[in-house]
């Protein structure tokens, strides 16, 4: 008969390792959120091996939540804080491996391709409004719109509406959150500390 012991299992829920993505934020610097502020917000929550990456809203942490929750208890706890609503994109450490390897700009400049993360799979006619187009290439990706900018972002004056609700990152940046979410964290229900 059962004895009615708690299993391993319940007692060390499987975690998984996600990326959160903010957007519409300014990050850093007075009177912004800043990046101690996101990460001690997200050890708050309950978050394990919580660790942040430059000034541009990336946080890479363990949970044993699914997505969804994960994503609209870090948004709540913002919104908290912020007192306005801040958008969070959230991907799991192997949809980030998969967003990097996907890239089908490899072959040009990472720093100048960037990925558009959204929270859903954009319609198949995502890409036909199009405004300001001058040289960009430009291809859906499952949840990402990726685009090369052949003289950088900041001189573009592409508009994309289809990513009116998803945040960009380039290249570089997608590959350190894959190598920060790839590492040994709290794999086997391992305590992992929250100090960097």
């Amino acid at each position: 008969m059962p004895c009615g012991n708690p299993s391993r299992s319940d007692l060390h829920p499987a975690m998984t390792t996600y990326v959160a993505l903010l957007r519409a934020v300014n990050v850093g610097g007075t009177g912004k959120l800043s990046m101690a502020d996101l990460k001690a917000m997200c050890m708050d929550i309950g978050f394990d091996g919580v660790e942040t990456y430059i000034a541009s809203g990336n946080v890479v942490f363990d949970s044993s939540e699914p997505s969804g929750k994960v994503e609209a208890r870090l948004e709540k706890r913002l919104l908290a804080h912020a007192g306005k609503a801040i958008g969070v994109i959230v991907r799991t450490a192997e949809e980030m491996k998969i967003v990097h390897e996907a890239n089908p700009f490899a072959d040009q400049p990472p720093n100048l391709t960037h990925a558009f993360f959204l929270p859903e799979r954009p319609a198949a006619d995502a890409l036909h409004d199009l405004r300001g187009r001058a040289g960009e290439e430009i291809r859906l990706g499952t949840r990402e719109i990726y685009v090369y900018y052949p003289s950088g972002m900041g001189q573009s004056k592409l508009r994309i509406p289809a990513a009116r609700y998803g945040t960009a990152r380039n290249l570089n940046t997608v590959a350190k959150l894959v190598a920060m979410s790839s590492r040994d964290r709290a794999g086997g229900g391992r305590v992992r500390s929250n100090q960097r």
